[in-house]
C-alpha cells in the first residue's frame, strides 16, 4: 500500500545512514574508551554488525518526504511479530499488529483514501473502493502468503529492516565528537555528510563494548531530514491479534468492492 511503502520509507531514510557503537562510564574516574584506537568508520561497522544480530527492537521516528511529516512508533522481533503506528500529515494513522505472519492494519479514513486510491479515478476514470467504508473501523488481516509479496509488513520484518539499514548505513568519512546522553544511556556520538545529497547525520551510538547499539540518528538538510529511536533491544514483543469480530478478511473486502 502507498501509505504503508511511505512511512517506511521514511523511517528507512532516517536508519539508512545509520551506524553506531556503545559503552558506558560516569564518575570522576572514568572507564576505559571502550572503543579506544578505533576509528569513527571502524566503530560506526562495528555498531551495524552488533544490531543486526539484535532479537527485537523499538523504533520512534519522524521524518519529512514530499514536505508532509510522518511519524512511526514500532516494535518488531525476529519472528515476525510487531505492534505500533504510522502516520502521515494530511494522510491520516493506521494502527499496525503482525502475528502468527499476518499484518493487521486498522486505519482512518483518511489513511485508508490515502494508501489505496480511494478519492482518485482508475485509468477508467472508476474511482477506486472506499475502504474506510467498507472496513468501518474493523482491522485489516493481511494473510501471510500476500504479506510477504508486498511492502506491508516491511515493519514486522526485523530481518528485511536491518538488512535495508546496512544497504544505505554510511559508515566511511565519519567523525567522532563529544560524547552525549541518549535517554539516559551513555553515547558515543559520530557525524558524516553526503555532499550529494545535501544532508549531515549525526549518529548517536551506546558506549558499551559488548553491545554497540545503534541509538539514535538525525538527519538535517536534504529532501528528507528525520530523526529516529532505537531503543528496547532485545526484549520480549507480546502481540496478540485483534479479535476476530473486530477484523476483515482482505479478500472478502476485495469480493464486496468488485460486486459493489
Amino acid at each position: 500500500m502507498r501509505a504503508n511503502r511511505k512511512l517506511w520509507a521514511a523511517a528507512a531514510i532516517c536508519l539508512t545512514v545509520v551506524a553506531g557503537a556503545t559503552g558506558c562510564g560516569t564518575g570522576d574516574d572514568k572507564p576505559a574508551d571502550p572503543f579506544a584506537g578505533l576509528s569513527a568508520d571502524d566503530i560506526a561497522k562495528k555498531a551495524v554488525e552488533t544490531t543486526k544480530a539484535a532479537t527485537s527492537v523499538h523504533l520512534q521516528g519522524t521524518g519529512e518526504e514530499d514536505g508532509k511529516e510522518t511519524t512511526i512508533d514500532v516494535t518488531v522481533d525476529d519472528k515476525g511479530s510487531c505492534k505500533g503506528s504510522m502516520s502521515t500529515a494530511g494522510e491520516g494513522k493506521a494502527e499496525m499488529v503482525g502475528v502468527d505472519g499476518a499484518v493487521y492494519l486498522k486505519g482512518d479514513d483518511a489513511f485508508w483514501s490515502s494508501s489505496t486510491g480511494g478519492e482518485d479515478a482508475d485509468a477508467e476514470g472508476e474511482e477506486g473502493p472506499d475502504f474506510g467504508e467498507l472496513l468501518q473501523g474493523r482491522w485489516m488481516k493481511t494473510p501471510a502468503d500476500a504479506a510477504g509479496s508486498d511492502d506491508s509488513d516491511n515493519l514486522c520484518n526485523l530481518k528485511s529492516l536491518f538488512a535495508d539499514m546496512e544497504k544505505e548505513t554510511q559508515t566511511t568519512g565519519l567523525t567522532r565528537g563529544d560524547d552525549a546522553d541518549v535517554d539516559g544511556a551513555q553515547a558515543v556520538v559520530l557525524t558524516g555528510k553526503d555532499d550529494k545529497k545535501g544532508e549531515s547525520t549525526t549518529l548517536y551510538v551506546a558506549k558499551d563494548s559488548a553491545k554497540p547499539y545503534i541509538l539514535r540518528v538525525v538527519t538535517t538538510g536534504g529532501d528528507e531530514p528525520g530523526t529516529v529511536t532505537l531503543n528496547e533491544y532485545d526484549k520480549p514483543v507480546t502481540v496478540t491479534a485483534p479479535p476476530s469480530d473486530q477484523v476483515a478478511d482482505m479478500e472478502q473486502i476485495m469480493k464486496d468492492a468488485l460486486q459493489g
